[in-house]
């Protein structure tokens, strides 16, 4: 009998498209003839009836099992006195009938929101009415309207969400008070971004001694003091289903959906600077080598001293007779034992080998109609690491925490290398001639190790950017299996809770903890029907796709299904997020060049693939495909072990950090797509094409595109570990991990995610 299997349909912009299965195997590819009955994202049943050349499975539709409920975006368009609706996300393959009652205001060319009446069958297009306008596709704003419906991001709170929110107090009352420990007299501060809106952590440091006399240990008392949002958001309240519902907070150019009401995100939550806030705080002692000795939880009130920059934050440390510092004279000893304990605390990170990337992130600067007006590379200083080496710290005392306590939970898991990618970096690693490699079982600290070794190479960027690709995706799941990247046995997210729901789940654990009673989740009525259809799908398999274990063990009960439910439902929430975030910023870039067709830049070559290489400008920070096709008229070949493309009859080279010189030729709106003509090749092309030919080993890969979905201009992501700190609220600065599949389609840079 043949294979008969369930799974997710995922279109092409082609046609054809594939099956994502349930129980994690290899996806099954659907020709463009079993594609017209159904739709993107439909979950189906097929039957596995033959595999192609290559090996991989090809599959007919023997059932629809459930129709996708998600609304399609697209332009409203009349042709021949028909009117129809053409998808934007051309992965759904059909135009849209809309009968003449049905347009409802809309007019010729809008953008518009289509709900399905009749679904596509094999001899007719589906049939949907309008049920909102968004608007002319130019309009300011236009490509954020259209990601949050695109990928269903809820966008507007319910009303009895509106309701409960009015219904806070505008400040900390005296009844708030009871039993928390007052820190008002502590100078803590909040250390962020110019353009933060949110502030959901503040720190102090101190010198401190732990013990008596001579056998004292001498470090740092390090207060990390987290913004108290379970005080407000009640268990199962209106608030939380939303919150919940969310999961996360989508950060776009100039615009932020938050996960919590405003009056809580920038308000009663807020730790800003010289008012009485609520807080969880996270109190450690930190040893000279950067160990945490001790910790204790406990809730308190405190009053920010100050709200500091970055910017401004290490103006002062690299000059403290400087201006910054003598405006803030006050603070100044504060900071210097901030950045005190940072370097003990990177003692200790450099003794674990926990593996740190130097990636470049972007900053998308727009203008008042949203368009942008340059893009520029985000700088990490100091008080980026003081910070983030701080909020790390007062992860792992979570994590540790809920484990000792044997309480369920959601811990950030980041897994090694797949044996697959294992096995890809090892090959890799081999023919470039290192002389370096990694074990069958590797450490974090063998990934650090090459790292260090290889950064002043001339193709560093390219073994890193193999390290980085090697990782996996750091998940939520109640199952601790350590994060690998940072090096810990267990690690979680405790310091951001106005903008992670597993965060608010985290302090909700703490605190039952501290009342030595047992947290249960809440009874969600929207969510709760996803619990239980992911509940149904984790029985067949379907959480090794999003990360989880392969199986579920056979003692879990409802209460472990649950937590299970809520760290997949958490992490696809990230994901989704994370993809709108990024669909934007490639509309965003793509309208950007549309002005610069024709014009020259200076790049180099950030991926290569079987049909061609993606390059990123110098000055734009914008990345384009130069196809296979214009790299010259001979044969190249995809070389898998080094990841380079390779001419045949001259030896050329194409790899990661390779410069070349290119045309803007063609941008893609709708596909997010952005064309390169290859019309000089850089001095490095020849000069590794001559090496070649001399029986050279220097090489600069990078991993290639499998022949699967489009991805945007700016889409590629990379799994590795998630950004401890809050990302800008106004601008946009992304560096990424999911490894997404994708044919001729743009990608992006790393993303740092831990």
């Amino acid at each position: 009998m043949l294979d008969e299997v369930e799974g997710i349909v995922q279109g092409h912009r082609d046609g054809h498209g594939f099956v994502s299965r349930d129980d994690g195997a290899p996806d099954i590819y659907l020709p463009p003839n079993e594609m017209r009955a159904v739709l993107h994202k439909d979950r189906v049943k097929v039957r596995i009836v033959r595999s192609d050349r290559k090996g991989r499975p090809e599959g007919r539709v023997v059932e629809i099992l459930e129709r996708s409920n998600q609304p399609i975006i697209g332009r409203l368009l009349q042709e021949s006195g028909v009117w129809l609706v053409a998808p934007e996300d051309k992965r759904y393959g059909h135009d849209v009938l809309i009968p003449k009652g049905a347009t409802s205001v809309a007019k010729p060319g809008q953008v518009v929101v289509v709900e399905l009446v009749e679904p596509p069958a094999l001899f007719g297009q589906p049939v949907g009415r309008i049920k909102e306008v968004l608007g002319e596709v130019d309009d300011p704003g236009m490509e954020i309207e259209i990601a949050v419906r695109k990928f269903s991001v809820p966008h507007e709170f319910s009303e009895a969400c509106i309701a409960l929110a009015r219904t806070l107090p505008d400040k900390v009352r005296p009844q708030d008070k009871v039993d928390r420990i007052d820190l008002t007299d502590v100078p803590l501060v909040t250390i962020d971004g110019e353009d933060a809106r949110d502030f959901d952590d503040a720190v102090y440091c101190e010198p401190a001694t732990k013990g008596r006399g001579k056998s004292g240990i001498k470090g740092w008392r390090l207060l990390v003091a987290i913004a108290d949002v379970s005080h407000y958001v009640e268990n199962g309240s209106a608030i939380d289903i939303d919150a919940y519902d969310r999961a996360t907070s989508v950060y776009f150019p100039r615009r932020v959906i938050p996960m919590l009401p405003e009056k809580l995100s920038n308000g009663l939550c807020s730790l800003n600077p010289e008012v009485e806030r609520l807080c969880m705080v996270c109190d450690m002692f930190v040893t000279a080598d950067g160990e945490v000795n001790a910790y204790q939880f406990y809730p308190a009130v405190m009053w920010s001293h100050a709200r500091f920059t970055y910017t401004e934050v290490a103006a002062i440390l690299g000059n403290t007779r400087g201006p910054e510092a003598i405006k803030r004279k006050d603070r100044v000893g504060d900071l210097l034992n901030l950045h005190g304990v940072f370097q003990a605390l990177l003692k200790s990170r450099q003794k674990r080998g926990a593996v740190d990337f130097e990636t470049t992130e972007t900053q998308i600067v727009c203008d008042e109609n949203g368009r942008i007006e340059k893009i520029v590379p985000r700088t990490r200083n100091v008080a980026h690491r003081v910070i983030e080496e701080a909020m790390l710290a007062a992860n792992v005392c979570s994590a540790d925490f809920i484990a000792q306590s044997k309480h369920p939970g959601l811990f950030r898991v980041h897994e090694g290398p797949t044996p697959e990618k294992k096995e890809i970096l090892q090959n890799y690693l081999k023919v470039t001639g290192l002389g370096m490699t990694i074990s069958d079982d590797p450490s974090p600290g063998e990934f650090q190790a090459i790292a260090v070794a290889t950064k002043d190479r001339p193709d560093a960027q390219q073994i890193h950017s193999m390290l980085l690709r090697s990782m996996q995706q750091a998940i939520y799941t109640p199952t601790n299996s350590g994060h690998f990247g940072l090096a810990y046995d267990a690690y979680t997210h405790f310091t951001s809770p106005i903008r992670r729901y597993p965060d608010l789940l985290v302090h909700r654990v703490i605190k039952s903890i501290l009342a030595k009673t047992r947290y249960q989740l809440p009874v969600l009525p929207i969510p709760g029907e996803a619990h239980a259809k992911l509940a149904r799908r984790l029985e067949k398999g379907a959480a090794s796709r999003m990360g989880q274990p392969n199986q579920v063990p056979k003692k879990t009960n409802a209460e472990g299904m649950a937590w299970l439910a809520a760290g997949l439902h958490c992490s696809a929430n990230e994901r989704r997020a994370d993809e709108a975030s990024r669909d934007v910023e490639a509309w965003l870039k793509c309208k950007y060049m549309k002005e610069h067709l024709g014009e020259e830049y200076g790049g180099v070559v950030t991926a290569a693939t079987s049909f061609g290489v993606f390059v990123t400008l110098d000055a734009m920070y914008v990345e384009g495909l130069v196809h296979i096709t214009e790299l010259g008229g001979e044969y190249y070949r995809f070389d898998e072990a080094r990841q380079e493309l390779r001419g045949e009859r001259s030896g050329m080279r194409y790899a990661i950090g390779t410069r070349v010189r290119i045309q803007v030729s063609r941008v893609d709106l709708d596909g997010r797509k952005i064309d390169f003509r290859l019309i000089q090749e850089g001095d490095g092309l020849v000069s590794r094409a001559m090496a070649d030919k001399n029986g050279g080993r220097e090489s600069k890969p990078r991993s290639s595109k499998s022949e699967r979905s489009d991805m945007p201009v700016g889409g590629r992501s990379v799994p590795f570990m998630d950004e401890p700190r809050k990302r800008s609220t106004a601008k946009s600065a992304k560096t990424s991990k999911s490894a997404d599949k994708g044919s001729a389609s743009q990608k992006k840079a790393p993303r740092k995610r831990r």
